[in-house]
């Protein structure tokens, strides 16, 4: 028996609430979803968890499915990138909210600066160095930072402008 006339069938069953024949098509397909995954993530285990996340969407869903040539597999394909992507962007964005703390009383590493570059920077407020690390060192767009750091996108701007002025005339200074 070729496997779209078994997607199929499994299919017919697991939508009428058949657990053992939606576990069929898991076993069938998710070496398949990995794979997929596995090209869209960094890491092994965000792909496993995109693959859970496209299974459990597609149980969820089950009766608006719609099938392709009697397999829910180019849905569930879909449906694993789409739940890879939103893995990411969430891994990005709590990497970027992680950055910024540190324990309090536990001073932030010191290394000679012989070009003053690291001195002027922490001349800078908190506030401009926390936009100027985002938007030019991590290369985040000001949108992005404006929504990691809570505020609205003109602050970026603002903070973004100011901290470059001072960092230029602190810099024409050591030249």
């Amino acid at each position: 028996m070729d496997s779209l006339a078994t997607d199929s069938e499994d299919w017919s069953r697991a939508r009428a609430g058949d657990r053992n024949a939606f576990a069929l098509l898991v076993d069938r397909h998710e070496d398949r979803l990995f794979r997929r995954a596995v090209r869209v993530l960094t890491t092994r285990e965000d792909a496993k968890d995109a693959v859970a996340i496209a299974f459990f969407e597609l149980w969820r869903h089950r009766a608006a499915v719609r099938l392709v040539d009697g397999s829910p597999l180019p849905w569930l394909l879909t449906t694993v990138v789409h739940a890879a992507r939103n893995l990411e962007r969430s891994t990005r964005r709590y990497r970027v909210a992680l950055s910024g703390i540190r324990p309090e009383n536990v001073p932030a590493p010191r290394t000679p600066d012989e070009s003053g570059v690291l001195a002027a920077l922490r001349r800078l407020s908190r506030r401009e160095q926390e936009v100027l690390v985002l938007v030019v060192l991590e290369e985040y767009s000001e949108a992005e930072t404006a929504v990691a750091l809570g505020i609205p996108a003109g602050t970026v701007k603002s903070r973004l402008a100011r901290a470059k002025a001072r960092l230029r005339t602190d810099m024409e200074g050591l030249v």
